[in-house]
């Protein structure tokens, strides 16, 4: 009698998860808002760069839309910010010989310096990585611009596995060749797809001074395979670039964090996030609007259809990941100054496309744990589980006992946006995006129902 009662119990449980689920997908795909406030924070604010006046629009509406949630708390956490200025748009020229040119499409790197007011034009040298610049010299490199022509490897099937492979180039290319005496750094964006969009990004000048730092610049595909082929038939062209950015002194920002207090187990901290910030080129819609569009979903869709958590459910709304992660940062060590314990962290960072699963930052016990709610997501093919990493803004929270998981949307076309002038509104797709906001609101519902860890189920909701 009593198998048969537990096996009733168990059933009964997961009746009710398979609802829960069902009804926050509905919600979500036909009373949902994230599509509404991506619009918003896209079209009537635009690009965030931290320490811009845009990114402090975008804390004063994201405050606002919390508070009218009615949580149980909504406030801003300071946090002091790079301010990193773009200035006038960016120019470049192949010069094949004295009067012939051919433009193409670059833009300036996230922290990096300008030319010369003139612009600076001097001859090329073409690299694969950072690693054959030791190989070629100075005698090779010094007074050249040396160009990063590593494209991401097509042959990976996960995207951001590519975007690992050559992103150093990007990152630490400058720094690299100034060593050489290197004039200016020219880098191939990180994109998959053949186009004429620059894609910028954050870089480094590690410990130079600010009179050994080189401008560096970023290179459209197609432009990339254009000077490539051009340098291959003439060694002896000339490679002309100005910019005007320009790294003013930090400013003060804020995360925007909202939450609901838990009913029974308030001291147990759930994070759901995205980060607020983005580069200034497009509008930053995939990058990161939607994962704060969808962090801010889950808790709607639970007042919406009135689950209320056990545990503390709290949105994080981080600023600075772009170029500094700041806002991670800050939100951890004022979390462990305040002895806060946090149980599970999620952050959605990879773009607002068809969820596919998670990747998981927790011990081999944990993840048998929470691998057993696979068959709930099946019917949302939404079922890929796996080890791995998490979020950035999240990264500084982990702690022994915490779990981290981060959002794994389809990455096939996220790269074709990233940090360009094409992340757009237009880009995104309601229906994915709503579709993203219901898997992390489920996922967030089973830890708080079940924990990250075996242990006694707490039946009912």
């Amino acid at each position: 009698m009593a198998l048969v009662a537990s096996g009733v119990l168990g059933l009964n449980a997961q009746q009710a998860d398979e609802e829960m689920l069902r009804s926050l997908y509905t919600a979500s795909l036909t009373q949902g808002k994230s599509y509404e406030w991506l619009n918003y924070l896209s079209n009537q604010i635009g690009g965030r760069l931290s320490g811009s006046v845009q990114a402090q629009q975008a804390v004063d509406y994201t405050r606002k839309e919390l508070e009218a949630l009615g949580l149980d708390r909504v406030w801003l956490q300071p946090v002091m910010v790079p301010k990193w200025v773009r200035g006038t748009p960016e120019f470049a020229y192949i010069e094949t010989e004295p009067g012939a040119t051919t433009n193409v499409p670059i833009c300036a790197l996230g922290g990096s310096v300008a030319t010369p007011g003139g612009g600076l034009k001097a001859p090329v040298v073409e690299v694969r990585g950072v690693e054959d610049l030791e190989r070629l010299g100075r005698e090779a490199i010094e007074g050249k611009i040396v160009f990063y022509n590593r494209p991401m490897d097509p042959t990976l099937i996960n995207t951001f596995q590519s975007y690992s492979g050559c992103v150093d180039q990007r990152y630490s290319g400058a720094e690299e060749a100034a060593k050489y005496g290197a004039a200016g750094v020219i880098v191939r964006s990180m994109n998959l797809r053949q186009d004429d969009y620059p894609h910028t990004g954050s870089m480094s000048y590690g410990e130079l001074s600010l009179s050994e730092r080189i401008p560096a610049a970023a290179i459209s595909t197609n432009g990339a395979e254009l000077l490539s082929t051009t340098l291959a038939l003439n060694p002896d062209i000339r490679f002309y670039f100005r910019q005007n950015c320009r790294q003013l002194p930090d400013v003060e920002s804020y995360n925007v964090i909202g939450e609901i207090r838990g009913s029974e187990s308030p001291e147990d901290i759930i994070v759901v996030g995205g980060h607020l910030d983005s580069w200034d080129l497009g509008d930053g819609s995939h990058d990161d609007g939607a994962g704060c569009v969808q962090s801010m979903e889950v808790l709607r869709l639970f007042k919406t259809v009135g689950y209320r958590p056990r545990r503390t459910l709290r949105v994080v709304l981080f600023m600075n990941e772009e170029n500094g992660l700041r806002g991670g940062r800050k939100y951890a060590e004022e979390a462990r100054e305040k002895n806060e314990r946090h149980l599970f962290a999620l952050e959605s960072d990879a773009g607002g496309f068809t969820p596919r699963g998670f990747s998981f930052d927790c011990t081999d016990e944990e993840f048998a744990h929470i691998a057993r709610w696979k068959p709930l997501f099946e019917p949302y093919l939404v079922h890929q589980f796996e080890r791995g990493g998490s979020g950035a803004d999240i990264g500084p929270l982990k702690s022994e006992g915490l779990v981290l998981a981060g959002l794994r949307p389809d990455s096939q076309r996220y790269f074709d946006y990233h940090h360009a002038e094409n992340d757009t509104f237009e880009a995104v797709n309601k229906r994915e995006l709503e579709l993203g906001a219901a898997t992390m609101a489920s996922l967030v519902y089973l830890v708080d129902r079940y924990g990250t860890g075996p242990q006694p189920i707490i039946r009912g909701r």
